[in-house]
């Protein structure tokens, strides 16, 4: 396992406007990345339409223009690139998490917790499986947003005489006036899984008038902050995750031994 460096965008969304994000994404951001310097990009939740319910306008295939977009631009700059948007398939809506190389789909992750609050459970079906990426040694639990309110299906495991993961990520629309609840939980995913955890959220105001204040972070698995957004503003920093931190905890600290054993039932 060799350290990951991830880069993150935290950014505004524009409104059910496919175009207007793409363009966005490349002009302010990817246009400006270094080929290869960088292992994986994220983008947040529902990277080119914003939190949308409006499912029957803005869904696409998964051989659709978004994923070829993404494929173009893993290629161009030689890494993997992910973020969740509106898939349609088999007459039924996801909000699917999906990463992607040069070679084209590497995973994806459909949203297991539906946002009930915004009626999401009643325009997308649920996930039924958890999904671990595995990328440059790192096994990596894929989330979106609101799973970030449920511990018991992130929680980690000890398989085959090893952690589950060594990072968890969560994409998100996640509203400023939860912001607090939202910076506590990733570091609570954190300590309790012993892992990286990283929140990358957007920013401005939605169509529906929400506004999100970002607050993306990466938290190592001691439950530090290690990398912090400035609140509500535009930007992207490149974090790593590094194998020496993994290893001094699984030395100094290796409470995931005594771990209760539980499945998950889906």
């Amino acid at each position: 396992m060799q350290d990951l460096k991830i880069g993150l965008i935290q950014t505004q969304q524009f409104w059910e406007d496919k175009k207007a994000n793409l363009a966005h994404f490349e002009s302010e951001f990817l246009s400006k990345i270094e080929p290869g310097a960088i292992d994986l990009v994220l983008l947040p939740e529902m990277f080119n339409t914003s939190f949308s319910m409006n499912v029957e306008q803005l869904a696409e295939q998964m051989s659709g223009d978004t994923i070829s977009w993404l494929t173009y631009w893993a290629n161009k700059l030689n890494c993997q690139i992910g973020g969740s948007l509106i898939i349609s398939e088999n007459k039924k809506f996801y909000n699917r998490f999906v990463i992607v190389s040069k070679n084209g789909i590497e995973t994806s992750y459909d949203k297991r917790h539906l946002f009930r609050m915004a009626n999401e459970h009643q325009q997308f079906s649920s996930g039924q499986n958890r999904v671990v990426h595995t990328i440059k040694g790192w096994p990596i639990l894929l989330q979106v947003c609101y799973d970030l309110r449920f511990p018991v299906f992130s929680r980690n495991r000890y398989l085959d005489a090893q952690k589950e993961y060594e990072a968890v990520i969560y994409v998100a629309n996640w509203p400023e006036k939860r912001a607090f609840i939202w910076k506590n939980l990733i570091q609570a995913r954190a300590i309790e899984n012993q892992a990286y955890a990283i929140g990358l959220n957007r920013v401005g105001e939605d169509g529906n008038g929400i506004t999100y204040s970002g607050d993306s972070m990466l938290v190592d698995p001691w439950g530090n902050i290690d990398t912090e957004f400035p609140a509500s503003a535009q930007c992207f920093k490149i974090v790593t995750l590094k194998r020496s931190v993994m290893e001094s905890i699984k030395t100094a600290f290796p409470a995931y031994l005594d771990a209760d054993i539980s499945s998950i039932s889906i």
